[in-house]
């Protein structure tokens, strides 16, 4: 059975990958609604179209610089519901901080293009992202956790390692399987994890991403 169309507005500066993104998105039950190349354009589209799911690249004209960040971080604080996954030539930390504290930190992804190969599975995030979840590129992980962060002083080395694994999205049995570890180990490191960022229990918020954009936000 077809799935509904999830509808979507994609702005991307370059032409071939826009169009490429854009065709590509198309045979996944995707509805592209604009494709568009700044910025501006951008809010216009999502305006006009209103759409589930924004993909943007960051760095759009006219200054190429965070043209598409900051259009998408002022689209979720007008609706925070709004899906956006940002798409970087480059790891770049205020970006990527600033993006997953937006909304929450719910229904955003920030990838890295020269990593985006696998289309199934480029698709997959897409649709997690919709779904709710919050995806960040191993390779922006990484190099957030090989940082001096004040908050992350507390976590052993075992610790940070489930911290970077919890925050690319993995479940407990996902984590538990890569660093072959029972996942009763996993859910004590998570919680030990959570206790010393200082996040006690709170019905409304979901604590595992609470502790992804603690070290976010200290980077």
């Amino acid at each position: 059975m077809r799935r509904q169309p999830i509808r979507v507005v994609l702005a991307e500066d370059g032409v071939l990958l826009r169009e490429g993104l854009a065709g590509l998105l198309g045979r996944f039950d995707f509805e592209v609604l604009a494709a568009v190349g700044d910025g501006t354009a951008l809010r216009r589209a999502v305006a006009e179209h209103r759409p589930e799911l924004v993909i943007t690249d960051i760095r759009m004209p006219p200054g190429l610089r965070d043209e598409g960040l900051r259009a998408a971080v002022e689209l979720r604080r007008a609706d925070p519901d709004l899906a956006v996954v940002a798409l970087s030539q480059y790891v770049e930390r205020s970006y990527a901080a600033e993006l997953l504290d937006s909304g929450g930190g719910r229904r955003v992804g920030y990838l890295l293009k020269d990593r985006v190969v696998d289309v199934e599975e480029f698709v997959t995030v897409l649709r997690q992202v919709v779904a709710g979840g919050t995806v960040v590129d191993p390779q922006v992980v990484r190099q957030l956790l090989n940082r001096q962060r004040d908050p992350l002083t507390k976590l052993s080395v075992r610790e940070r390692e489930v911290l970077a694994l919890v925050a690319e999205g993995r479940s407990n049995t996902s984590i538990a399987a890569h660093l072959v570890v029972t996942e009763a180990a996993v859910t004590k490191h998570v919680g030990n994890i959570l206790a010393k960022l200082d996040l006690p229990p709170h019905e409304d918020s979901n604590r595992r991403v609470l502790a992804v954009l603690a070290y976010l936000r200290s980077s």
